[in-house]
C-alpha cells in the first residue's frame, strides 16, 4: 500500500464528488490537505486569508493563488486586518473564521488534537477541553500524523511555505510541540501522541453519553428553574448544566463555558449560599426566592 493510500484510509473526508471548501495557507499540512483532498475525488474551493501580519503575507497568498491554478482548484482569497495588541493570536484566528465558510476543512493532525488537549489541561479543562476535534468533521486529518503527512507533501513537486514563528518559543504551542511532548515521550518511553489521541476518543463516547443522560437538562432555561429542585441534584450534574447554561462568546473566537471558579460560584448560589456572584463578561448571576437571574 503505497503512502497516500494509507493516509487517505485515516481521512475521514466525505463522499468523492462532494464541493468542499479547504483552508489553505500554503504550509505543509495544509498542502496536504489539498493534495490528499484532490486524491480522494473531492470537488475543492481553496480559501487563504491573508492577516497581513507579515511582510511575505501578500508573496504567500499569490503562492498559494498558483499552486491552486497549476492544479486547476478554485481559489478565494480573504484580506483581514487584525490590529497588533493583546491576544493576536486568538483574534486573528478569530477573524480568519469569520472571513471563511463555516465548514471549511482544516489540516489539523493528530499531533495538533494532543497538543490541543496539553493546552486545555495546563488551563484546567474538564472533559469538554480534553476531547478536542474528535469526531469534527472540519478535521479530516485528526487521525493522521503530522511528520507522515510532511513527508507525503515532500514527495510531490509542491514547495510548501515555512512559517517562522511556528519555531518561536514566544508561543505556548510551540513549546508544548518542541519542549513537553519530546519530555513526555522520554518519560514515557514511548510516543505519547497517539495514547493521548486515544483516550481523548474514548472520553468523547463517554462525553457524548453524558450529553444523552442530560439532555431534558440543557432545555432547562436558568431563568425557568426552581432552586429546591437543582439542590438535589448530583453536584456533577448540576455543574454541567451551569457550565451549558453559563457559556459565552468572547471575541469572535467560539462560545466557551464558564471557568470552574465561576462553576462552583454559581453553585453556591443555587444552594443558598451567596445571593448572588459576578461572572465573566460584566455578567451577575443572582437568586430571589427560588429562582435565578442572570443580568
Amino acid at each position: 500500500m503505497s503512502l497516500s493510500d494509507e493516509l487517505l484510509k485515516a481521512c475521514d473526508f466525505p463522499e468523492p464528488g462532494t464541493d468542499v471548501a479547504l483552508a489553505v495557507s500554503g504550509g505543509p499540512d495544509s498542502l496536504g490537505l489539498l493534495l490528499l483532498g484532490l486524491e480522494h475525488g473531492l470537488a475543492i474551493t481553496v480559501h487563504h486569508v491573508d492577516h497581513h501580519a507579515r511582510p511575505s503575507s501578500a508573496k504567500e497568498a499569490r503562492h498559494v493563488e498558483a499552486i491552486c491554478r497549476e492544479l486547476d482548484v478554485a481559489f478565494v482569497g480573504h484580506d483581514v486586518l487584525v490590529d497588533p495588541g493583546a491576544n493576536f493570536e486568538a483574534r486573528a484566528r478569530a477573524a480568519r473564521r469569520a472571513a471563511m465558510p463555516a465548514s471549511v476543512l482544516t489540516g489539523h493532525t493528530m499531533d495538533d488534537l494532543v497538543e490541543t488537549i496539553l493546552l486545555n489541561m495546563m488551563r484546567g479543562a474538564g472533559v469538554d477541553g480534553l476531547t478536542p476535534m474528535v469526531d469534527d468533521p472540519t478535521k479530516p486529518l485528526r487521525d493522521v500524523r503530522r511528520n507522515d503527512l510532511h513527508f507525503y507533501v515532500s514527495g510531490s513537486h509542491l514547495l510548501p511555505l515555512y512559517d517562522e514563528t511556528n519555531d518561536s518559543p514566544d508561543f505556548r504551542r510551540n513549546r508544548v510541540r518542541h519542549e513537553l511532548i519530546p519530555v513526555l515521550c522520554d518519560v514515557a518511553g514511548r510516543d505519547v501522541v497517539p495514547v493521548l489521541a486515544r483516550q481523548a476518543t474514548l472520553m468523547h463516547e463517554e462525553r457524548r453519553w453524558l450529553d444523552e443522560v442530560c439532555a431534558k437538562d440543557v432545555g432547562l432555561a436558568l431563568e425557568d428553574a426552581d432552586c429546591r429542585e437543582l439542590a438535589r441534584w448530583p453536584t456533577a450534574r448540576l455543574r454541567r448544566w451551569l457550565r451549558a447554561g453559563l457559556a459565552r462568546a468572547d471575541e469572535g473566537d467560539g462560545v466557551h463555558p464558564p471557568s470552574a471558579h465561576e462553576v462552583q460560584r454559581a453553585v453556591a448560589v443555587v444552594r443558598g449560599e451567596a445571593v448572588a456572584t459576578e461572572l465573566s463578561g460584566a455578567r451577575r448571576l443572582s437568586r430571589s426566592g427560588q429562582r435565578l437571574t442572570l443580568e
